[in-house]
């Protein structure tokens, strides 16, 4: 299943890639953490939008798209970006790990864990990617 970004599908699109790929399910095997995006109005999104993803052991436990904040107070990563930049990240066009090195991808959590799981976070932009048709 693949969708525009933002859309409800596309994180529905993204859920069922990480349950069903078997490279992603290997990489993250060790991986242990939930995210909750923040993505700044630029361009064509008009308002902030949140979505929330639990990771756990290579499988995706639970999405959810333009949660309220408060309904996951600590999650173990808050990662923060503007449209323009998560865009190029989708594209291609802007490297995720240069993107949070340079601060263009805002990490709040253990930068440590983050950095030991580099080849983690690589495919799951690979997965973010590969479901990636289109941009609002």
């Amino acid at each position: 299943m693949a969708a525009i970004f933002p859309s409800e599908e596309w994180l529905q699109g993204l859920e069922k890639k990480l349950n069903s790929d078997d490279r992603y399910h290997q990489i993250a095997k060790n991986w242990e953490g939930d995210l909750l995006f923040f993505v700044e109005p630029e361009g064509n999104l008009q308002e902030r939008l949140t979505f929330y993803i639990d990771l756990w052991h290579g499988n995706c436990r639970k999405i959810e798209y333009k949660p309220a904040p408060e309904s996951y107070p600590n999650p173990a990563f808050t990662l923060t970006a503007s449209y323009k930049d998560i865009t190029a990240v989708l594209t291609g066009t802007l490297n995720p790990m240069t993107a949070m090195m340079t601060s263009r991808l805002k990490v709040k959590g253990s930068m440590g864990y983050m950095m030991r799981n580099v080849p983690t976070v690589l495919d799951f932009v690979r997965a973010a990617r590969e479901v990636t048709t289109e941009i609002l």
